[in-house]
Parts: structure tokens; C-alpha cells; sequence
């Protein structure tokens, strides 16, 4: 086999995997096995499913190594229980699930490419409340470990009121509170969203430096008279034009000398690194009518345009991670 169809081939067959672990969070399969293990029979009476289907899939997560099998038993590894547990603090499983979500989207890429808008997406077996749940905790599982640290390198902060516009699950805004005891915070998000920040709010400890405010930055004014907005993981779903009227909106709910922090994918000019910012423009391109992923000079343009001086890079990551400031004179 020539070389260059082996690379081809080995690059194009990473569905399979992807969707064996993806099913078996969708189907809450990790959740219900037993440290002393379960048959088929019994994973299939719990879930409801197929003893054919049950078993097949199993058998394909042991042969990855994600399950093992003793006999007609099967039993989620102890190391990977903390990450593949829904109900504990490290877990993956939304992230897993939210994946497939995509998944479904990005196998209609051709479609879309020849269309230019996404094509019709069914729902999980979850169905569509558990797919948004899903996507708001998945957001949790990628922030949570280096909210913290970036949080530090953003050091001197220097806020009394910030406010976290779409919010999520308020993993941001929490990291922001530990780095600046004094401060308190406004979150800023759809219902869904801000009950479920609410609900990690109380468990971190921080519910009373923290006002939850109910609305759609689509449609509504932010909450003002705050002295530092953190827009993260935004600007991504929007078109510029929305983009700078979302800064508008931000421009307006700061105070003279308030600054603006944007975190999200910078694009390098050619728009083909990183490739992460490359990837997730197609990701884009399948899930929203106008999303993309932009270079430090659109974002500069835009931020100036809604009335920001200095926007920079502060930090530069190749992922998600890096983060833009400009300010309110």
C-alpha cells in the first residue's frame, strides 16, 4: 500500500472508536455497571437496550481496553471510573455526549459545504433537554482544569464587579472570584444555564458574591455598571456583525476605565493555524447560520468598531485558550 493512502485511511478512521465510547455515554452504560461487574443480560434489562446490541458494543469497549471481561462479566477499570462516572467531579460524560451531538452535525459536512447552512440534526436518544444539558456541562469539563491557571497569568486583576456574559455553568466566573476575594460577580445567561450555575454556585461555596440574572445577549442589554466583562467561548458562534454588536452591548454595561477579556480561538492571518482554530471553523460551519473562527485583526477591527481602545493579545494558546483585552476609556 502506497504510504500516502495508509496516512489517508488511518486519518479518516477515527468514527469508529469516537462512536463506540460516545454510545455508551449517550446510553448511561458506564454509570450502571457494578464494581462487582454485570452481564449482558443485565446491562441490557437496565438500559432497556438490545442483549444483541448490549453485548456487541461491550465486547468492542473491553477489546479498547475502556471495559474488561471476566467470563460473561463485564467491569469499568477503577482508574477510569472517575472520568467515566457521570456523577463524579472529573467526569467526561458530557463532554462525551455533547461530541456525539457534533458528531451527528459534522456527517453532513458535505451537505453543508454545497448548502452553506447546516443541515437538519436529530436529536439524540437523550433527547433535545439532554443534549443542552449535556452542552452546558460539557463546557465545565474543557474549562474546569485551566480556568484557575489562566485565571493567574491574567494577574494584576483589578475589578469590584465583573460580569460573566453567557456564563454556562459559571466555571469562569468562580475562578475569577477565588483569584479576587473582594469582588463579586454578575452571570448573564439563558434559564437552563443559570440554574445550573446556580446549582454549582451553592456547591463551590460562592452563591452570595454572585447575582444570576436570566436573559438572551441576542436580545437583551447586559447587566450594567460593571468594571471588568468576561466573554468567553462566544465569538466563535457569531457572525462579526453580531460579534460587534455584542461588544456594543458590552461597551455600554461597563464603567469608564472597565475592561473587556475575550477568550476564544485566535486564527494566525492565514486562517489555517492553528489547526485546532481551522477545525473548529468547520465545527461552525455544521452547528450555527454564521459562526467561524477569527485572526487577531478581525477581532481588533471589531473591538475598535464598538468602541475599545487597545485591544491586544495577552494570551496566545493554540486551543481556545487565548484571551484578548481591550478596554473602556
Amino acid at each position: 500500500m502506497l504510504p500516502e493512502k495508509k496516512w489517508v485511511l488511518e486519518l479518516t478512521d477515527g468514527f469508529r472508536v469516537a462512536a463506540i465510547v460516545g454510545a455508551a455515554a449517550e446510553l448511561g452504560l458506564f454509570e450502571v455497571i457494578p464494581e462487582a461487574g454485570i452481564t449482558a443480560e443485565g446491562l441490557a434489562s437496565q438500559l432497556s437496550c438490545s442483549l444483541r446490541g448490549v453485548r456487541i458494543l461491550c465486547d468492542a469497549l473491553t477489546a479498547l481496553s475502556i471495559l474488561e471481561k471476566q467470563g460473561d462479566r463485564y467491569y469499568l477499570p477503577a482508574k477510569l471510573r472517575p472520568v467515566l462516572r457521570e456523577t463524579e467531579p472529573d467526569t467526561a460524560i458530557p463532554m462525551l455526549r455533547h461530541r456525539m451531538a457534533m458528531m451527528r452535525g459534522w456527517a453532513q459536512l458535505a451537505w453543508t459545504v454545497k448548502a452553506g447552512f447546516p443541515a437538519p440534526r436529530t436529536s439524540s436518544i437523550r433527547g433535545p433537554d439532554g443534549d443542552l444539558a449535556s452542552f452546558v456541562l460539557a463546557m465545565n469539563v474543557v474549562s474546569r482544569d485551566v480556568a484557575d491557571d489562566i485565571v493567574r497569568q491574567l494577574q494584576p486583576l483589578q475589578f469590584r464587579r465583573m460580569l460573566d456574559v453567557g456564563a454556562g455553568p459559571g466555571t469562569w466566573a468562580f475562578a475569577f472570584l477565588r483569584a479576587v476575594p473582594e469582588a463579586t460577580a454578575v452571570l448573564f445567561d439563558l434559564p437552563h444555564a443559570i440554574a445550573l450555575a446556580r446549582r454549582k454556585a451553592e456547591e463551590a461555596g460562592l452563591a452570595d458574591r454572585i447575582e444570576f440574572v436570566v436573559g438572551d445577549f441576542y436580545v437583551d442589554e447586559l447587566p450594567q455598571d460593571v468594571d471588568f466583562a468576561w466573554v468567553s467561548a462566544i465569538t466563535h458562534q457569531n457572525s462579526r456583525e453580531q460579534n460587534r454588536q455584542l461588544f456594543q452591548k458590552v461597551f455600554r454595561a461597563l464603567r469608564p476605565g472597565g475592561q473587556i477579556a475575550v477568550r476564544d480561538i485566535v486564527l494566525e492571518p492565514d486562517r489555517t493555524a492553528p489547526l485546532e482554530g481551522a477545525l473548529f471553523a468547520v465545527n461552525m460551519l455544521v452547528s450555527t447560520p454564521s459562526g467561524n473562527t477569527y485572526t487577531l485583526d478581525e477581532f481588533r477591527e471589531d473591538l475598535l468598531a464598538a468602541g475599545f481602545s487597545e485591544p491586544h493579545l495577552r494570551i496566545r494558546a493554540e486551543n481556545m485558550n487565548s484571551i484578548i483585552l481591550a478596554h473602556r476609556r
